[in-house]
């Protein structure tokens, strides 16, 4: 099927959403790329994304949130169905009737250390045009809650392939902390990707070095010299003794009481322990810790770009950096173009204690061009709770 087959489809019936009107040009753009905001309305319109009552709070910039259903089930381990079957087919060879949770009215805890398969309220039903990726939330990375998007007939997450058709799930296990979740919750997001005939089959849609480049001599990217590598703007650990107070990082308690991820207002010191900077400027990752650290250098993404972090190389540190990667269009926009906002990295150490330095390369932004810029930048909104940010734990927590 051809790309321009797109405006010719009849949607079939899905969920109780009526076969869509056609989705003429006009409406959609002749631009491909992440789809902003305004086109993700066009899609909840159209019935490719079908959910009852869409908040206005989960449309961002460049993504969409995606909320909890009623059930949880927890099972035994991580999964994926394969490309021969449903994830319900799998979820009902994996569980138990015991192992099912309701969500409804004051939800339920979700404990640390345990996995968790979550329907989630929204489903799709894709042109083939479009595909999906997506990720864990700011604040849900932050709070250490490992998340990831299931699809039917997959055997990749967090992708969601161009034509699906069908129901959403979240694979949910807090690491840290045990969480209180109940329906509707917000844990992850989805951005849409529209390809152009030649992207069809496609993985690599980050902006070449040159352009790169490019972009930077304009309106910088960084507040540092550009550092490029395999495609990417590459970041560096600050653990300077730059901030007043000397507080470089916090470090997630063991033993914490039960973390409601729709209150805000925790005290930090209930969850988290200070790290503070050391004359040699260095930290030691102990194993299978958690850190909310930030990058030295700040950053700013341009009206027409999205960012993703993503792995510097898997062979230079035994430790994570990208659990929740997505930064929006306008993230870090600063007064005359200066970058503004420092990346958040949560990080965990494997297997053995590792040795942080200052400037050390931890991770790298992968940049993709939006189809449109959105009319709403990442910071013009009162849901922008990171927006010029320094090292800073989730909305959550009291910071002063």
């Amino acid at each position: 099927m051809t790309v321009g087959s797109l405006f010719h489809l009849a949607r079939p019936e899905h969920d109780g959403v009526a076969d869509a009107p056609l989705l003429g040009a006009n409406e959609f753009g002749t631009q491909f790329g992440l789809l902003p905001r305004e086109k993700i309305e066009v899609m909840v319109r159209r019935g490719m994304i079908s959910s009852p009552e869409i908040e206005d709070a989960q449309f961002q910039p460049a993504s969409l949130d995606l909320r909890l259903g009623p059930r949880a089930y927890r099972v035994r381990a991580s999964f994926l169905p394969g490309k021969d079957f449903s994830v319900r087919e799998r979820l009902d060879a994996l569980r138990s009737a015991d192992d099912e949770i309701n969500l409804e009215g004051k939800g339920a805890v979700l404990e640390r250390g345990c996995v968790y398969v979550i329907p989630l309220i929204e489903h799709l039903n894709l042109p083939d045009s479009i595909s999906a990726i997506a990720n864990p939330k700011s604040s849900t990375g932050r709070l250490d809650i490992f998340t990831r998007l299931i699809t039917d007939n997959s055997d990749v997450f967090d992708r969601v392939a161009r034509s699906y058709e069908g129901p959403l799930y979240a694979e949910v296990s807090p690491r840290s902390f045990s969480v209180r979740v109940r329906k509707g919750s917000k844990l992850n997001q989805i951005r849409f990707r529209r390809l152009n005939s030649q992207q069809l089959e496609g993985s690599d849609f980050g902006l070449k070095e040159k352009e790169l480049r490019e972009r930077h001599e304009k309106i910088p990217l960084v507040d540092s010299d550009l550092e490029l590598r395999r495609g990417g703007l590459v970041l560096r650990v600050g653990l300077g003794a730059e901030p007043a107070d000397g507080v470089i990082g916090y470090k997630a308690q063991k033993h914490a009481d039960i973390l409601d991820v729709d209150l805000t207002n925790y005290d930090l010191a209930d969850y988290w322990v200070e790290v503070r900077a050391r004359r040699d400027q260095r930290l030691i990752l102990d194993p299978d810790e958690f850190y909310i650290l930030a990058s030295r250098e700040r950053l700013q993404i341009p009206p027409d770009l999205a960012a993703e972090m993503v792995p510097i190389d898997p062979a230079m540190g035994e430790f994570r950096v990208h659990y929740a990667g997505f930064f929006d269009p306008g993230f870090g926009a600063g007064a005359n173009n200066r970058p503004s906002a420092r990346a958040v990295l949560e990080v965990r150490s494997y297997e053995v204690p590792f040795f942080l330095e200052d400037g050390q390369v931890i991770g790298r932004l992968v940049y993709e061009k939006m189809a449109e810029a959105p009319q709403l930048l990442y910071g013009a909104s009162a849901v922008s709770n990171y927006q010029g940010q320094g090292l800073k734990l989730s909305k959550h927590f009291r910071m002063d």
